[in-house]
Protein backbone atom coordinates (compact mmCIF):
# COMPACT_ATOMS: atom_id res chain seq x y z
CA UNK A 1 0.00 0.00 0.00
CA UNK A 2 3.07 2.63 1.09
CA UNK A 3 4.44 1.20 -2.16
CA UNK A 4 1.62 2.52 -4.21
CA UNK A 5 1.11 5.91 -2.48
CA UNK A 6 4.99 6.59 -3.12
CA UNK A 7 4.55 5.96 -6.79
CA UNK A 8 1.88 8.06 -7.15
CA UNK A 9 3.28 11.18 -5.44
CA UNK A 10 6.15 10.53 -7.91
CA UNK A 11 3.90 10.21 -10.86
CA UNK A 12 2.29 13.66 -9.36
CA UNK A 13 5.56 15.60 -9.36
CA UNK A 14 6.58 14.17 -12.62
CA UNK A 15 3.79 16.18 -14.16
CA UNK A 16 4.20 18.95 -12.10
CA UNK A 17 7.71 19.63 -13.48
CA UNK A 18 6.39 18.57 -17.16
CA UNK A 19 4.36 21.43 -17.38
CA UNK A 20 6.32 23.74 -15.71
CA UNK A 21 8.83 23.01 -18.36
CA UNK A 22 5.72 23.31 -20.67
CA UNK A 23 5.50 26.84 -19.55
CA UNK A 24 9.01 28.07 -19.31
CA UNK A 25 9.46 27.06 -23.15
CA UNK A 26 6.08 28.81 -24.16
CA UNK A 27 7.09 31.88 -22.11
CA UNK A 28 10.47 32.01 -23.66
CA UNK A 29 9.04 31.18 -27.15
CA UNK A 30 6.54 34.17 -26.66
CA UNK A 31 9.56 36.76 -24.86
CA UNK A 32 11.75 35.91 -28.37
CA UNK A 33 9.45 36.28 -31.14
CA UNK A 34 8.28 39.88 -29.74
CA UNK A 35 11.98 40.63 -29.10
CA UNK A 36 13.49 39.81 -32.27
CA UNK A 37 11.06 42.10 -34.29
CA UNK A 38 12.21 44.68 -32.06
CA UNK A 39 15.85 44.32 -32.61
CA UNK A 40 15.14 44.46 -36.35
CA UNK A 41 13.95 47.31 -36.05
CA UNK A 42 16.72 48.99 -33.90
CA UNK A 43 19.33 46.97 -35.78
CA UNK A 44 17.84 48.66 -39.36
CA UNK A 45 18.14 52.16 -37.18
CA UNK A 46 21.43 51.49 -35.83
CA UNK A 47 22.98 49.94 -39.02
CA UNK A 48 24.50 47.26 -37.14
CA UNK A 49 25.07 44.32 -39.21
CA UNK A 50 25.93 42.34 -35.34
CA UNK A 51 22.24 43.86 -34.44
CA UNK A 52 20.34 42.41 -37.71
CA UNK A 53 22.05 39.07 -37.99
CA UNK A 54 21.02 38.79 -33.94
CA UNK A 55 17.65 39.60 -34.98
CA UNK A 56 17.12 37.05 -38.03
CA UNK A 57 18.76 34.32 -35.27
CA UNK A 58 16.31 35.24 -32.54
CA UNK A 59 13.46 34.86 -34.96
CA UNK A 60 14.79 31.58 -35.92
CA UNK A 61 15.47 30.31 -32.55
CA UNK A 62 11.95 31.81 -31.82
CA UNK A 63 10.61 29.12 -34.32
CA UNK A 64 12.43 26.50 -33.15
CA UNK A 65 11.44 27.26 -29.69
CA UNK A 66 7.81 26.99 -30.56
CA UNK A 67 9.04 23.41 -32.46
CA UNK A 68 10.53 22.27 -28.72
CA UNK A 69 7.82 23.64 -26.82
CA UNK A 70 5.15 21.30 -28.99
CA UNK A 71 7.76 18.38 -28.75
CA UNK A 72 7.84 18.62 -25.44
CA UNK A 73 3.86 18.73 -24.76
CA UNK A 74 3.98 15.45 -26.86
CA UNK A 75 6.41 13.83 -24.56
CA UNK A 76 4.02 14.00 -21.74
CA UNK A 77 1.26 11.76 -23.85
CA UNK A 78 0.68 8.28 -22.41
CA UNK A 79 2.08 4.61 -23.87
CA UNK A 80 -0.20 3.98 -26.93
CA UNK A 81 -0.61 1.38 -29.82
CA UNK A 82 2.32 3.32 -31.93
CA UNK A 83 4.65 4.22 -29.20
CA UNK A 84 5.02 1.70 -26.23
CA UNK A 85 7.26 3.48 -24.56
CA UNK A 86 5.29 6.99 -24.69
CA UNK A 87 6.42 9.84 -26.39
CA UNK A 88 9.38 10.88 -23.94
CA UNK A 89 12.22 10.65 -26.62
CA UNK A 90 9.81 13.13 -28.06
CA UNK A 91 11.79 16.00 -26.05
CA UNK A 92 15.43 14.74 -27.33
CA UNK A 93 14.41 15.01 -31.07
CA UNK A 94 13.51 18.64 -30.17
CA UNK A 95 16.91 19.05 -28.36
CA UNK A 96 18.48 17.87 -31.09
CA UNK A 97 16.79 20.08 -33.91
CA UNK A 98 17.50 22.97 -31.54
CA UNK A 99 21.24 22.41 -31.83
CA UNK A 100 21.54 22.09 -35.50
CA UNK A 101 19.56 25.32 -35.88
CA UNK A 102 21.98 26.89 -33.24
CA UNK A 103 24.94 25.60 -35.25
CA UNK A 104 23.68 26.58 -38.69
CA UNK A 105 22.72 29.92 -37.23
CA UNK A 106 26.18 30.54 -35.72
CA UNK A 107 28.03 29.70 -39.05
CA UNK A 108 25.79 32.08 -40.66
CA UNK A 109 26.96 34.53 -37.97
CA UNK A 110 30.81 33.56 -38.96
CA UNK A 111 30.05 34.01 -42.79
CA UNK A 112 28.35 37.06 -41.60
CA UNK A 113 31.13 38.89 -39.20
CA UNK A 114 34.04 38.22 -42.42
CA UNK A 115 31.97 39.79 -44.92
CA UNK A 116 31.30 42.82 -42.42
CA UNK A 117 35.47 42.66 -41.46
CA UNK A 118 36.33 42.71 -45.19
CA UNK A 119 34.29 45.65 -45.73
CA UNK A 120 33.65 47.55 -42.30
CA UNK A 121 30.51 49.68 -42.30
CA UNK A 122 29.87 52.81 -39.54
CA UNK A 123 26.85 51.92 -37.46
CA UNK A 124 25.16 54.45 -34.45
CA UNK A 125 26.74 53.29 -31.33
CA UNK A 126 24.87 55.11 -29.35
CA UNK A 127 21.81 53.64 -30.52
CA UNK A 128 23.72 49.71 -30.38
CA UNK A 129 23.82 50.75 -26.43
CA UNK A 130 20.60 51.42 -25.66
CA UNK A 131 19.05 48.04 -27.46
CA UNK A 132 21.90 46.21 -25.72
CA UNK A 133 21.19 46.94 -22.69
CA UNK A 134 17.43 46.04 -23.17
CA UNK A 135 18.84 42.84 -24.90
CA UNK A 136 20.70 42.32 -21.87
CA UNK A 137 17.52 42.68 -19.16
CA UNK A 138 14.84 40.85 -21.72
CA UNK A 139 17.43 37.53 -21.97
CA UNK A 140 18.55 37.45 -18.60
CA UNK A 141 14.95 37.21 -16.89
CA UNK A 142 14.32 34.28 -19.78
CA UNK A 143 17.67 32.88 -18.60
CA UNK A 144 16.91 32.77 -14.82
CA UNK A 145 13.22 31.58 -15.14
CA UNK A 146 14.68 28.62 -17.32
CA UNK A 147 17.90 27.66 -15.20
CA UNK A 148 15.80 25.44 -12.68
CA UNK A 149 15.07 23.21 -16.21
CA UNK A 150 15.98 20.17 -16.51
CA UNK A 151 14.88 18.59 -19.39
CA UNK A 152 17.55 18.52 -22.45
CA UNK A 153 15.45 20.45 -24.08
CA UNK A 154 15.50 23.23 -21.50
CA UNK A 155 18.99 22.95 -21.10
CA UNK A 156 19.26 23.80 -25.04
CA UNK A 157 16.87 26.87 -24.81
CA UNK A 158 18.96 28.51 -21.50
CA UNK A 159 22.23 27.84 -23.47
CA UNK A 160 20.72 29.97 -26.20
CA UNK A 161 19.46 32.48 -23.93
CA UNK A 162 22.93 32.63 -22.23
CA UNK A 163 24.94 32.99 -25.74
CA UNK A 164 22.27 36.28 -26.62
CA UNK A 165 23.30 37.60 -22.56
CA UNK A 166 26.68 37.18 -23.56
CA UNK A 167 25.99 38.87 -27.49
CA UNK A 168 24.28 41.72 -25.79
CA UNK A 169 27.47 42.50 -23.57
CA UNK A 170 29.80 41.92 -26.50
CA UNK A 171 27.53 44.81 -28.42
CA UNK A 172 27.31 46.85 -24.97
CA UNK A 173 31.59 47.09 -24.53
CA UNK A 174 31.77 47.37 -28.21
CA UNK A 175 29.01 50.22 -28.47
CA UNK A 176 31.28 52.06 -25.80
CA UNK A 177 34.51 51.33 -27.76
CA UNK A 178 32.80 52.18 -30.83
CA UNK A 179 31.36 56.16 -29.44
CA UNK A 180 34.76 57.26 -28.05
CA UNK A 181 36.92 55.44 -30.47
CA UNK A 182 36.58 54.71 -34.60
CA UNK A 183 36.95 51.12 -34.40
CA UNK A 184 33.86 49.76 -37.25
CA UNK A 185 35.83 46.19 -37.12
CA UNK A 186 34.90 45.71 -33.50
CA UNK A 187 31.10 44.67 -34.39
CA UNK A 188 32.36 42.06 -36.75
CA UNK A 189 35.29 40.39 -34.59
CA UNK A 190 32.88 40.27 -31.11
CA UNK A 191 30.39 38.50 -33.79
CA UNK A 192 32.90 35.95 -34.78
CA UNK A 193 33.73 35.05 -31.38
CA UNK A 194 30.45 34.36 -30.28
CA UNK A 195 29.47 32.44 -32.99
CA UNK A 196 32.54 30.44 -32.69
CA UNK A 197 31.81 29.81 -28.90
CA UNK A 198 28.07 28.90 -29.89
CA UNK A 199 29.17 26.10 -31.98
CA UNK A 200 31.56 24.52 -29.59
CA UNK A 201 28.37 24.84 -27.13
CA UNK A 202 26.44 23.22 -29.63
CA UNK A 203 28.27 20.44 -30.31
CA UNK A 204 28.61 19.46 -26.63
CA UNK A 205 24.51 19.17 -26.12
CA UNK A 206 24.49 17.45 -29.87
CA UNK A 207 27.17 14.70 -28.45
CA UNK A 208 24.39 14.26 -25.49
CA UNK A 209 21.62 13.66 -27.59
CA UNK A 210 23.32 11.38 -29.94
CA UNK A 211 24.58 9.34 -27.31
CA UNK A 212 20.55 8.81 -25.95
CA UNK A 213 19.71 7.74 -29.54
CA UNK A 214 22.68 5.15 -29.95
CA UNK A 215 21.00 4.04 -26.39
CA UNK A 216 24.42 4.11 -24.53
CA UNK A 217 24.46 3.44 -20.56
CA UNK A 218 23.19 6.81 -19.36
CA UNK A 219 26.06 9.11 -18.10
CA UNK A 220 24.13 9.95 -14.86
CA UNK A 221 23.90 6.55 -14.00
CA UNK A 222 26.75 4.28 -11.90
CA UNK A 223 26.32 0.83 -13.79
CA UNK A 224 28.52 -1.10 -11.55
CA UNK A 225 27.03 0.06 -8.13
CA UNK A 226 23.13 -0.95 -9.45
CA UNK A 227 24.81 -4.46 -10.61
CA UNK A 228 26.53 -5.01 -6.88
CA UNK A 229 23.41 -3.48 -5.09
CA UNK A 230 21.56 -6.07 -7.28
CA UNK A 231 23.87 -8.96 -6.35
CA UNK A 232 23.53 -8.02 -2.58
CA UNK A 233 19.93 -9.34 -2.66
CA UNK A 234 19.05 -12.62 -0.56
CA UNK A 235 18.87 -15.27 -2.97
CA UNK A 236 20.82 -14.02 -5.85
CA UNK A 237 23.43 -15.82 -6.97
CA UNK A 238 24.35 -13.33 -10.03
CA UNK A 239 22.87 -11.10 -12.42
CA UNK A 240 24.04 -11.10 -16.14
CA UNK A 241 23.00 -10.08 -19.66
CA UNK A 242 21.97 -6.31 -18.36
CA UNK A 243 20.94 -3.74 -20.77
CA UNK A 244 20.23 -0.41 -19.48
CA UNK A 245 19.44 2.76 -22.20
CA UNK A 246 17.51 5.80 -21.48
CA UNK A 247 14.97 7.25 -22.92
CA UNK A 248 15.04 11.22 -22.65
CA UNK A 249 18.10 11.51 -20.48
CA UNK A 250 15.94 11.37 -16.90
CA UNK A 251 14.10 7.83 -17.10
CA UNK A 252 15.91 4.99 -18.16
CA UNK A 253 14.93 1.53 -19.08
CA UNK A 254 16.63 -1.89 -18.12
CA UNK A 255 16.37 -5.36 -18.80
CA UNK A 256 18.62 -8.03 -16.90
CA UNK A 257 18.98 -12.14 -16.29
CA UNK A 258 18.83 -13.34 -12.72
CA UNK A 259 20.26 -16.40 -11.62
CA UNK A 260 18.51 -17.21 -8.51
CA UNK A 261 19.95 -19.66 -5.96
CA UNK A 262 18.07 -23.43 -6.02
CA UNK A 263 17.15 -23.54 -2.19
CA UNK A 264 14.67 -19.94 -3.21
CA UNK A 265 11.29 -21.13 -3.12
CA UNK A 266 9.23 -20.26 -6.11
CA UNK A 267 6.70 -18.53 -3.79
CA UNK A 268 9.68 -16.17 -3.06
CA UNK A 269 10.40 -15.37 -6.21
CA UNK A 270 7.92 -12.58 -6.84
CA UNK A 271 9.66 -10.60 -3.73
CA UNK A 272 13.12 -10.96 -5.45
CA UNK A 273 11.95 -9.13 -8.35
CA UNK A 274 10.03 -6.27 -6.16
CA UNK A 275 13.66 -6.02 -4.64
CA UNK A 276 15.27 -5.88 -8.49
CA UNK A 277 12.51 -3.08 -9.36
CA UNK A 278 12.78 -1.22 -6.49
CA UNK A 279 16.73 -0.52 -6.46
CA UNK A 280 15.98 0.09 -10.34
CA UNK A 281 14.35 3.02 -9.77
CA UNK A 282 16.31 4.56 -7.39
CA UNK A 283 18.29 4.74 -10.46
CA UNK A 284 15.91 6.76 -12.38
CA UNK A 285 15.20 3.28 -13.91
CA UNK A 286 11.46 3.49 -14.43
CA UNK A 287 10.84 0.32 -16.26
CA UNK A 288 12.16 -3.15 -15.56
CA UNK A 289 12.51 -6.27 -17.05
CA UNK A 290 13.25 -9.67 -15.45
CA UNK A 291 14.11 -12.60 -16.38
CA UNK A 292 14.61 -15.49 -13.62
CA UNK A 293 16.81 -18.56 -13.83
CA UNK A 294 17.57 -21.37 -11.71
CA UNK A 295 20.78 -23.47 -11.38
CA UNK A 296 19.27 -26.20 -13.77
CA UNK A 297 18.55 -23.99 -16.69
CA UNK A 298 21.88 -22.59 -16.04
CA UNK A 299 23.47 -26.07 -16.41
CA UNK A 300 21.47 -27.15 -19.80
CA UNK A 301 22.69 -23.81 -21.33
CA UNK A 302 26.20 -24.67 -20.81
CA UNK A 303 25.76 -28.35 -21.87
CA UNK A 304 24.11 -27.54 -25.15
Amino acid sequence: MGHGHNHSNHQHNHSHQQSSTSKNLAWAFFLNLSFSIFELIGGIYSNSIAIISDAFHDFGDALSLAFVWYLQRVSTRPIDRHFDYGYKRFSILGALIISVLLSVGSIFMIIESIKRFITPAESKPDVMFVLAIVGVLVNGIAMIRLNHGTSFSEKAVFLHFLEDILGWVAVLIGSVCMYFWDLPWLDPMMSFGIAIWILYNAYGNTKQVMRIFLQAVPVSLDRSDLVAHWNLIKGVNSVHDIKIWSLDGNHHVASLHVLIDKKVKLSEFQKIKQKIRNIASQFEIIHTTIELETDEEECKLHTH
